[in-house]
């Protein structure tokens, strides 16, 4: 089937659950699996029985996330992925920093979520991660779309500025007409040799309320999507089905 141009605008991942994102230029997709790091690391928000041996998929409700945990938006970090580091900055100073994959640094970025969060947590706060695990919002391993023009219609229905990063996906398209992305519902994405099946309507949930730059629920996109649009969806899951290369600015054609 023939489609509007369109072309990626951002890139994305979220090296760990509920933190802040981190843009890339360029990734490398395989299939079966998610943007190369994304959502490596979760927090876990008081013991839920994880198995890093035997990593399965919990609901997000289990770990520090924008749902319930707003005040994370506030914070500025970056995670390098050769040393697995993760450098939390507050208020415009560095107010942490561990080696994810040591115990020692593992127990400094947890030393922070204890004083940060400290009205919020239901026990301990623990960095969680599991070989190929990824604590994405929904148990299949999948890509995150959103289309740009879709963001433009929900903020003029909204009446004020809706920053797009409210959505946290990985894949930011510009070039379709708003909605475009639901008609797509089954069909394959070509991003040069990728290949990637939409599967899914991403349904929003109060995270999106969040303001990603300052931490304040200031909107209600849920509410506004249903009174206006009669659903509460925006953006669209997709598994990879061939590997490869995307970057922004690339094409993206469907029905291919």
């Amino acid at each position: 089937m023939a489609d509007q141009p369109a072309t990626i605008k951002a890139l994305f991942r979220y090296p760990v659950k509920g933190l802040s994102p981190q843009p890339l230029q360029r990734t490398r997709l395989s299939p079966g699996l998610t943007v190369p790091a994304d959502r490596l690391y979760a927090i876990e928000n008081g013991p839920i029985g994880f198995d890093p041996a035997a990593p399965a998929y919990f609901p997000k409700q289990r770990f520090l996330m924008l749902m319930k945990n707003e005040r994370l938006a506030a914070l500025r970090t970056d995670y390098d992925e050769a040393s697995h580091t993760l450098t939390i900055h507050w208020e415009d100073r560095e107010a942490a920093r561990g080696e994810l994959r040591t115990a020692q640094g593992r127990a400094a970025v947890e030393a922070f979520f204890v004083r940060y969060c400290a009205d919020e947590l239901r026990g301990p706060p623990k960095v969680l991660h599991g070989e190929g695990h990824s604590f994405s919002d929904v148990a299949k391993k999948v890509v995150s779309i959103v289309n740009l023009a879709s963001v433009a219609e929900v903020e003029n229905a909204v009446g004020a500025p809706v920053d797009p990063l409210r959505f946290r996906a990985n894949v930011f398209v510009s070039g379709w007409p708003a909605w475009r992305e639901f008609a797509l519902m089954g069909e394959t994405l070509a991003i040069g040799e990728a290949r990637l099946k939409v599967v899914k309507r991403i349904v929003r949930c109060a995270a999106t309320n969040v303001d990603p730059q300052t931490g304040i629920r200031d909107l209600s996109i849920p509410q506004t999507l249903m009174q206006n649009f009669d659903h509460m969806d925006c953006g669209v899951y997709a598994e990879v089905t061939a590997g490869g290369e995307i970057a922004v600015g690339d094409a993206i054609r469907a029905g291919d």
